[in-house]
């Protein structure tokens, strides 16, 4: 029986000599460490911005204002990303944008007035959107390397990231000034860029789809070596690669858009959790402040469980099975979550919405990736990111004219509509990238 995953495995190449695994599995750790690094930046941010807002002196309105630059800043380079990926390519752009991001988070507690905030915040997002993208195009190119889904893996570390990111800023909060915080992110980012990033731009290669080292007769989606998966299902496509730039083809464009609107679908449920989550426990269920904090954590902790067991699920049920039982799964968690009478009850359908939700997203820009390259991972990011940002609006426009669970159901709404879109995108794996 042929052993998987072994370290001591090469591939020909028609590059002269053999293309050793080892690099693969350096190149995936560090790559690892960068999502990881995305999400423990953002959430050190994330919970330094009451003391940001008052330092600033603004008001509820002007703060929201503000904090689109984040969202301004990531929308418009994340276009921008794709073409720098297929032009320098997605391992130099995330180095790159790693250590922007890592300068750029020390500069809001540095700010004085709400202007000031919003222009170091547009900053602040165009690094994070970048990096996400660019960190996203080399983990599609290194998904099809290695012959196995393991892009859910690499989300896990940036759930996870957020995580540690959060709860080390809540920790420190009391004797750390916002200063002090962001400056000590800044440095931490820097040194793991540094430790990271030489590996990175070392082992290009090693991302590169073995469908393209092996030479132009390797049939994609062919067995290649031990640990392998083959089949339109559950093999990760090999797409093309992040090189010299072409135009995407009408049918393919259509089909990014289709996973583009799959995971803005799944991303519209985050982002409303996180805004309106805990406001629903206290308010609608009269939790406690404990209970009310744990639900937006439960859901992101059963959301990074899940994530880490994302490649297990997608290697025996296939990419198609899990879009669709992970829409549905959080269509039922949520629809528990908004309308339960109970507390306990509504945190177990949070729970099961993370659970529901942890590779939907990963799976939609993967498959868009695959098909499109970096210029695939932009489209299906940008319009995910966008999911995110209407989500809160959306839900506290519906909470002002009907209810806040009536509002939160739109949640179990649009993952049913995911779950359909992700049916529908069954069989796209091969559709013509280029024109």
């Amino acid at each position: 029986m042929p052993q998987l995953n072994k370290l001591r495995t090469t591939l020909p190449g028609e590059f002269g000599g053999d293309i050793a695994v080892p690099s693969s599995a350096r190149l995936r750790t560090a790559l690892t460490v960068f999502f990881a690094l995305d999400g423990f930046v953002f959430a050190g941010w994330v919970v330094r911005i009451p003391a940001v807002k008052h330092q600033t002196g603004a008001s509820a309105s002007t703060l929201g204002l503000a904090l689109l630059g984040v969202s301004a800043g990531a929308v418009i380079t994340m276009m921008l990303t794709g073409r720098l990926c297929r032009r320098f390519g997605g391992h130099a752009v995330t180095v790159v944008c790693a250590v922007l991001l890592s300068l750029s988070i020390c500069l809001p507690a540095q700010t004085r007035s709400v202007l000031a905030l919003g222009l170091v915040l547009l900053l602040f997002g165009a690094a994070y959107g970048g990096m996400n993208v660019a960190m996203n195009s080399v983990a599609v190119d290194l998904v099809a390397a290695l012959r196995r889904p393991v892009m859910p893996s690499f989300h896990a570390a940036f759930s996870f990231g957020g995580m540690a990111g959060a709860g080390l800023g809540g920790l420190v909060a009391g004797s750390l000034s916002p200063a002090a915080h962001l400056f000590g992110l800044a440095g931490t980012g820097l040194l793991v860029t540094a430790c990271a990033g030489p590996v990175l731009l070392r082992n290009r290669r090693a991302s590169e789809p073995l469908a393209t080292l092996t030479g132009p007769g390797t049939e994609p989606g062919a067995a290649v070596g031990p640990g392998t998966v083959s089949g339109p299902e559950s093999a990760p496509e090999s797409g093309p690669p992040s090189g010299p730039a072409h135009r995407m083809s009408g049918a393919t464009r259509r089909i990014v858009i289709l996973f583009g609107a799959i995971a803005l679908c799944t991303a519209y449920g985050e982002g409303a959790l996180a805004e309106w989550g805990a406001l629903h426990l206290a308010e609608d269920l009269h939790a406690g402040a404990g209970p009310a904090a744990a639900g937006y954590s439960l859901f992101a902790l059963t959301m990074a469980i899940g994530r880490l067991g994302g490649t297990a699920l997608l290697e025996r049920h296939g990419q198609t099975r899990t879009l669709v039982a992970g829409g549905a799964t959080a269509a039922v968690g949520m629809l528990f979550g908004a309308l339960a009478p109970t507390v306990w009850l509504a945190l177990s359908g949070f729970a099961l919405a993370g659970l529901g939700l942890a590779n939907v997203f990963p799976v939609a820009v993967g498959r868009a990736g695959a098909l499109a390259g970096p210029s695939g991972v932009a489209a299906a990011s940008t319009l995910g990111y966008g999911g995110m940002l209407v989500g809160p609006p959306v839900i506290g426009f519906l909470a002002d004219r009907l209810s806040l669970p009536m509002a939160l159901t739109t949640v179990t709404l649009l993952a049913s509509i995911a779950a359909v879109l992700g049916y529908a995108a069954r069989g796209t794996t091969r559709a013509p990238a280029v024109e």
